[in-house]
């Protein structure tokens, strides 16, 4: 680069708004637990008029809450993310050492996921370096009727609550396996929730699957093993997989602080 030729900063890329709602948030503390209008922009030194738009996005997505006249605290979005995080960080730094000692004693791949609202999110994956091994990307998200770690995600829910869940959500869009109704949706999770495991088949591939529980015996995550189909498809070998999941399971939710796990 010759000498005088203007640099590229990285303040260049920056988006004022966004910086200044971030900023907004990172006033507040366990010091400073609500701010006014006016000493929210004399802080950021900007107008209120500036920062009303601001402001007003903040609140309606549930991270500001607004009292009195003109007054504001974290709202409850702010705590909801946070215990997200940490809950998936905990979650992925317990479950990673059982995973991976669970897919070198079966040499086939594990996952790990958490359900967001109707979808399964993976958040962890344990590759078996073998072909025709199933991969599955970490930040993947499935809509959980269709999948074995869907299914069982699903099995938390009590009737009422996932009829709520799927009161709105068209299901016939999917191929076979997938439960094509409500009812059926409805019907397939009770057994999976009876049984406490899932064996589900797609296109060259099984998984089975099984629950993650926390310290109050609520599922917070669900776990599989899945290969090809030429090496699941034997009764005796499919056993074995389910057995050393189902303990796999078991030892991650004891870690959880699971009181008891079946």
């Amino acid at each position: 680069m010759t000498t005088g030729e203007p640099l590229e900063r990285d303040t260049d890329y920056m988006v004022p708004a966004l910086q200044r709602g971030l900023s907004i948030l990172q006033m507040f503390g366990a010091r400073q637990r609500s701010l006014g209008m006016t000493e929210i922009a004399e802080r950021l030194g900007v107008s209120v008029s500036a920062l009303y738009r601001i402001v007003h996005t903040l609140c309606e997505m549930g991270y500001l809450r607004k009292f009195g006249k003109n007054n504001y605290e974290l709202g409850p979005q702010v705590v909801s993310d946070g215990f997200s995080y940490l809950t998936s960080r905990d979650l992925v730094d317990i479950g990673l050492p059982h995973l991976n000692a669970l897919r070198d004693r079966t040499s086939l791949s594990c996952h790990l996921s958490i359900r967001e609202q109707t979808d399964s999110l993976y958040l962890y994956r344990a590759f078996a370096a073998q072909r025709l091994s199933v991969n599955i990307p970490i930040g993947t998200r499935i809509p959980c009727h269709c999948t074995a770690m869907g299914r069982m995600l699903l099995t938390g829910l009590s009737e009422a609550e996932l009829d709520s869940l799927y009161q709105h959500v068209r299901l016939d869009d999917y191929p076979p396996p997938a439960p094509k109704t409500l009812p059926e949706l409805r019907q397939l999770i009770a057994g999976d929730r009876e049984r406490g495991w899932v064996l589900h088949r797609s296109d060259y591939s099984t998984a089975i699957a099984c629950v993650i529980r926390n310290h109050l015996g609520a599922v917070v995550a669900a776990i599989n093993l899945s290969g090809p189909e030429a090496v699941m498809d034997n009764s005796g070998a499919r056993d074995s997989y389910r057995e050393a999941l189902q303990q796999c399971a078991r030892d991650i939710s004891r870690e959880l602080g699971a009181p008891s796990v079946d």
